[in-house]
């Protein structure tokens, strides 16, 4: 939809004037002969632009702009204003500008000009409107309600992020490669206070030694050889937002004394440098190591360790995430099929039980990359056991039922525990589980878990499950 104008100046002719100018390039236009008269149509928050005169009858252009940015007229806080304005009252102007004018034109004005500097202030508006959706794209897209995943683990970690996001605190992210350590740490981040702030990622491994510092807290022109210029390191290109140090454990111990002391100070100082520089900077760590077991064996530093662990979050491993690999793989088959314009609609019940037979040693993301080649090379429209990876397809696990049970029975803690409840909890999990393969066909289902239908609606009804909807 074309952008839509409104235009307020008390002379007729210069209403008509500009009324068909802008439509002859594809505006909107509203014409208004005061301020009071456009107050209205601003109010209905449906206007991209004001173009006023700077001298009205009665509101004139600058108490147009009070109005416009506080509260009476709170539809168009935002909408850029530019300003008609003589020569002799380009002061007002100026001060017009500085409560947030978007730009002025000079009486008599060249129309070419006037259209230019329009252009230009929609354009801007756009870019940032465009801006602020990104944003919400990404608030939205690393949210941590949308992490996959509904195990009682994964919720545990869902509850500390809820606990942590808002707070400056620390945080320790431990777990197996292919976690979704980076992925729980934008979390955090982006569902918390700092999320308008930048969110910079670093891999401590994949950063030779020698370079480390210069990387973490920048350098000064000169410093070294090739530093021909002044460059900001992590540390101060985080400020005000989230700085995340994966890999922690593989961090020379030289390094760990200057990020101890920038941890404690907030404060850097770039290689090379000698004036000290204030940071505002949350850190989150995350190390596939056991970091407690570096410091004891002298890798790490135990005060520096102190520093990372505030709060320590332990991702599980997908092997420990009952009931997850389904939903997992549903999503990424999905993600991928409109990726490639195939219209796989999901997994075939051999494909589904050989996921569950496998270890997946690489957790999530190797069975991302799984689901990606499955979807890559599956011609039909279900993913069939033929197109896993040989390695999933030769796994010969017990399943996820048995080896459920046997962990349980390791497991039993000397309090002892309700053994009906856990039992009944399963069996709830793998009726819905039934459900959703057979898209709601009872008698599939039951034929799924291998009992009769008379048996399956027995526990439907039992977990009051047996409404037909």
């Amino acid at each position: 939809m074309p952008d839509h104008i409104l235009v307020i100046d008390d002379e007729r002719s210069m209403r008509e004037l500009l009324e068909i100018l802008l439509k002859r390039e594809g505006y909107r236009v509203t014409a208004c002969g005061s301020a009071e008269e456009g107050l209205p149509v601003l109010e209905e928050g449906k206007v991209d632009l004001v173009l006023t005169d700077l001298n009205l009858p009665g509101v004139d252009g600058l108490e147009l702009m009070r109005l416009l940015r506080a509260q009476t007229v709170s539809a168009a806080r935002d909408v850029p204003v530019v300003l008609i304005t003589a020569f002799g009252t380009t002061a007002h102007a100026v001060e017009a500008m500085k409560q947030g004018a978007a730009d002025y034109v000079l009486k008599p004005f060249n129309n070419d000009e006037l259209l230019l500097n329009l252009k230009r202030t929609l354009d801007r508006r756009a870019l940032q409107e465009e801006n602020l959706q990104l944003r919400a794209v990404l608030r939205q897209k690393f949210w941590f309600e949308n992490l996959i995943g509904a195990s009682p683990a994964m919720l545990e970690v869902y509850h500390l992020i809820q606990r942590v996001k808002d707070s400056p605190i620390n945080c320790l992210l431990h777990g197996e490669s292919g976690t979704g350590k980076e992925l729980v740490a934008r979390a955090i981040h982006y569902a918390g206070t700092r999320k308008s702030g930048p969110f910079l990622a670093v891999n401590c491994g994949a950063i030779p030694a020698s370079l480390i510092e210069s990387e973490l807290f920048g350098y000064k022109q000169g410093a070294f050889t090739g530093a021909n210029r002044d460059k900001k390191g992590y540390f101060e290109a985080a400020h005000g937002g989230t700085l995340f140090l994966d890999e922690v454990g593989d961090m020379p111990l030289h390094a760990q004394v200057t990020v101890l002391r920038a941890i404690a100070e907030r404060r850097i100082v770039p290689v090379g440098g000698v004036e000290e520089i204030q940071v505002d900077v949350r850190l989150i760590a995350a190390s596939h190591r056991d970091l407690a077991v570096q410091v004891a064996e002298g890798s790490f530093r135990d005060d520096l360790y102190y520093r990372l662990n505030v709060v320590r979050l332990d991702l599980p491993s997908l092997r420990e995430r009952d009931g997850d690999i389904e939903l997992l793989a549903r999503h990424f088959v999905r993600q991928f099929s409109d990726e490639y314009g195939k219209g796989i609609t999901g997994l075939s019940g051999a494909a589904l039980d050989q996921l569950h037979r496998y270890d997946w040693p690489g957790n999530v993301r190797e069975l991302r990359n799984a689901m990606e080649r499955a979807v890559a090379l599956e011609t039909g429209t279900t993913i069939a056991l033929d197109s896993l990876p040989q390695t999933v397809r030769d796994a010969k696990g017990v399943g996820i039922l048995q080896s459920k049970g046997r962990d349980s029975v390791s497991a039993l803690p000397t309090e002892g525990m309700d053994l009906d409840a856990i039992l009944g909890g399963m069996e709830q999990h793998y009726l819905e589980l039934a459900l959703q393969r057979t898209s709601g066909n009872r008698t599939q289902a039951a034929e799924l878990l291998g009992m009769s239908y008379r048996s399956f609606r027995y526990r439907l009804a039992k977990y009051g499950m047996d409404e037909e909807d």
